[in-house]
C-alpha cells in the first residue's frame, strides 16, 4: 500500500493511515521515521554494527552555537539576538531573570542555553514528537509551535540538518 509516494509496511491497518491522513500527514512522517529507525536497527543487528549513538547535550548546542554565532561577535543579531546562541529577549527572560545583555557573556549563554535545550525536549516529548537533535534545532530555529504544528519554513530545515550533521561529527570525536 501507497500513501503520499512513501511504501508503508503491510501490517499497518487502514485505518491508522486514514487517521494519519486526516492530520496533514504530521503523524504519517512519524510512522515512517519510526519504521525506517526500526529497519536501520534491524540493519545494524543483521550486519553486526550497532546504530550511530545520539549526540550528546553539549554536542547539539555546540553545532547551534557554530551556526548561530561562530564568531562570538557581540554585535546583535537582525532581530537583537545577542550572544552564543543568538538569544531573543523573550526567549532568555523564559529561562532566567538576569539581564537581557547578560547574553553576551558565554558562561551565561550556556546556563540559559542548557535550560531552553531542556524545555524543547520536554516540551517536544509531550507533544509526542521524538527529542531527536534534528528536532530540538529546528525548534531553536523555527520555534517550538512551528514544529509542533509541523509548519517550520525550509530554512529551519536546513539550519536543523547543518546541526544534526555537526553535533554527529562532534559525537564521533
Amino acid at each position: 500500500m501507497k500513501t503520499n509516494d512513501c511504501a508503508l509496511p503491510g501490517w499497518i491497518d487502514r485505518t491508522a493511515i486514514g487517521a494519519v491522513k486526516a492530520f496533514n500527514g504530521i503523524f504519517h512522517h512519524r510512522i515512517v521515521r519510526a519504521w525506517i529507525v526500526l529497519e536501520a536497527s534491524v540493519l545494524a543487528a543483521l550486519i553486526g554494527t550497532a546504530p550511530l549513538q545520539a549526540a550528546s547535550r553539549w554536542d547539539v548546542l555546540q553545532s547551534i552555537h557554530s551556526l548561530e554565532n561562530p564568531s562570538d561577535t557581540s554585535r546583535p543579531g537582525r532581530h537583537g539576538e545577542l550572544g552564543a546562541y543568538q538569544f531573543r529577549s523573550g526567549t532568555w527572560a523564559m529561562h532566567t531573570r538576569r539581564p537581557f545583555r547578560a547574553a553576551l557573556e558565554r558562561k551565561a549563554s550556556d546556563e540559559v542555553a542548557i535550560l531552553h535545550y531542556e524545555w524543547l525536549k520536554s516540551r517536544l516529548v509531550h507533544a509526542g514528537l521524538e527529542p531527536s537533535t534534528f528536532n530540538i534545532a529546528l525548534a531553536w530555529n523555527a520555534g517550538l509551535t512551528a514544529v509542533i504544528r509541523g509548519r517550520a519554513p525550509a530554512a529551519s530545515w536546513n539550519y536543523a540538518t547543518r546541526a544534526d550533521n555537526l553535533a554527529s561529527e562532534l559525537s564521533r570525536r
